[in-house]
Parts: C-alpha cells; structure tokens; sequence
C-alpha cells in the first residue's frame, strides 16, 4: 500500500474519533482539528451500538457503570400503553468522548490540504448543499421524577401537536418535546407528565427532522456523522449511526489506497448512504403514520414521502452494491 500524501479528519465527535481509531488501527497517520457542535447532555446507546464501539476502541469496559434502562414504555396513537423490555445505557455525550478520545492525540490547529478528507463535522464544501425533510424542532430540559416513577424506563409518547420522550440521564432525567412546546404538549399528555415532579429550563431547540448532505462524497472527500446525514431522535441510533459511518469511510479511503478505482469507491459510499437515509426515512413514516391523526402527524408524513421519492431519484433502480463490508474492511464483490 502507497500511503497518500495527507489525511484529515475534520470534527469532534462519536464520527470524528471513530475515523481516527480506525485510521490509526490501519497504520495510518491524520490530522484532526477536534472542531465541531456542542455535545448532547445525554444518549441511550443500544447494545448493539455498544458492542460496536467497544470493538471500534478496544475497551471492553467501555460502558461500565453507567446507568441502564432496562424497559420501554409508549403510549402512541390510540392505544393503550405498552411496556417493552429494553436494553440501554445512558450517558452524556461528553463523558463518552471523554472515554473514547482518552488515548488520541491532542488535535491540531487547523487542518492542511490533503489528498483525503473526512468530513465528520460542519462545514462541508463549498459544493455541498442540505436537504430538509420537514422543520419540526426538539428541545431538551432537565426534569424531577416522581418518586413513584421507575428509573430503569424511558417513556415515548405521542400528543396532537407532536410527541414527547422521557429519558433517564447520568445525573438528571431529561425531557425531549419535538414539534411543540414541552408545557403545551405535557397539557395534553395523559402517561409522561404523570412521571413529573418539576420541569426545569430547558436549552435552545435544534433540528428533529431528517438532513442529507447533497453530495456526500467526491474524490478527495467523504462527509459522515452529522455533517452527512441529520437523523429523527425517533427512529435513529445517532451514537451507533456515526460508529456505521465512520466505519464505511474510513474502509473507503483504506481502499482507495490499496488501488480501487476512486470512482467506483466514492460510488459505492454515496449509494450505501443513500440506501441507508431511505430506510431510516420509511422507518419514520411508518411511526408518524401510527401516532395521532390530524394537520401536524400529516404534515411530517408529507416531508417523509418527499425524502423517500427524493432518495429513489437518486439511486438506480435495482442498483447492486459493487463492494461490502467484511469487519472494517471494504472488500470488492465478484459477479
């Protein structure tokens, strides 16, 4: 393998560190400027998220000693709450990066042009534009449980204007409400705000609807993370999404280096990504199209039907993926 002249990696998070551990896994050296957005106060991680990470940084305990949540419980549409068992942990997204980044090497100032570039983080290129699939917004605020409430649960529920979701934390319980307001959805709510004892000041609102770097990939470049692709907290594992990315990219610029024609690499990268929004976006419709009737629920389904037909638009139909994944290498598929 010729290595190139330089690597980049460009972010701070879950994406960005995975790109490096791997990269320095494969014996490859690259820059990292640790530039990126404000850290989420908490995250639930399936166990298949966590296993993935633990073989991504090679620490078995990765996920020790943190809180879990242990069952599930949502009151959608019509129907009567159900209780599911689940298995989770949660932590913020702070304390992670912290564990995960504790032996990378400090970032640089700035970053060098390089042959290859991974962008993990806002700003992409100049080039790229972003695609929304509706406007809804979330918001978070710390909340008190009742004394009665259980601490091993998480709670979905939907409401006529939007819906709610109940997320123990490390050190606080948090309260996520997307589409309205967290007062004037809990007005409505007939299981969470039972959970409540107090809500706190919650932080400023941000994007709860789906996102796609347009493109996400050229030669010279690919996006991953959240700079890639903006995923619904309700149906995205965004913590094991970024690990998934970073996986694919990091096993496109390795091929690349071993001799696959560039073309065919970023190709297959930009289907890959596409193939996989489009699930993610038929995943929310399903779920939209479950919870409460009326204009708002309407409205999202509307913005899911626009990203689906988009993301068929932009694969060919029956298109046959030309590599695949086997562990974190990226492997040409003979016909």
């Amino acid at each position: 393998m010729i290595p190139p002249a330089s690597l980049a990696i460009h972010g701070s998070g879950v994406a960005a560190s995975s790109c490096m551990c791997l990269l320095a896994r494969a014996g490859l050296t690259a820059a990292w400027d640790g530039i990126g957005r404000l850290s989420l106060p908490v995250v639930m991680l399936s166990e298949s998220s966590q296993h993935l990470l633990r073989d991504i940084f090679e620490q078995p305990d990765l996920f020790a000693e943190l809180p879990q949540i242990r069952k599930r419980i949502v009151a959608w549409g019509s129907a009567a709450p159900l209780v599911l068992p689940h298995a989770a942990v949660v932590v913020s997204e702070q304390v992670l990066l912290d564990r995960i980044q504790s032996s990378m090497a400090s970032p640089s100032q700035g970053l060098p042009d390089s042959d290859w570039t991974i962008f993990a983080s806002k700003p992409l290129p100049a080039s790229v534009d972003e695609l929304h699939f509706g406007s809804r917004t979330a918001a978070a605020a710390r909340v008190t449980l009742n004394p009665e409430a259980p601490a091993d649960a998480c709670w979905a529920e939907s409401l006529e204007q939007g819906w709610l979701f109940l997320l123990p934390g490390p050190e606080s319980p948090w309260l996520l409400s997307v589409g309205s307001s967290a007062k004037d959805l809990l007005s409505e709510s007939r299981v969470i705000a039972k959970q409540l004892a107090e809500v706190h000041e919650g932080g400023p609102g941000f994007a709860a609807h789906p996102r796609v770097a347009d493109p996400l990939c050229a030669p010279g470049w690919f996006a991953c993370g959240t700079a890639a692709l903006g995923f619904d907290p309700l149906c995205g594992d965004g913590v094991g999404n970024a690990a998934r990315e970073a996986i694919l990219a990091v096993a496109a610029v390795r091929a690349v280096l071993d001799g696959a024609d560039v073309t065919a690499v970023v190709e297959h990268y930009r289907t890959r990504r596409l193939a996989g929004f489009g699930r993610h976006l038929k995943l929310c419709r399903e779920f939209y199209s479950s919870g409460r009737s009326g204009p708002w629920w309407d409205e999202q389904i509307n913005a899911c039907d626009r990203g689906i037909s988009w993301c068929r638009s932009k694969l060919q139909p029956g298109n046959q993926f030309s590599y695949q994944l086997r562990g974190f290498s990226l492997e040409r598929i003979e016909r």
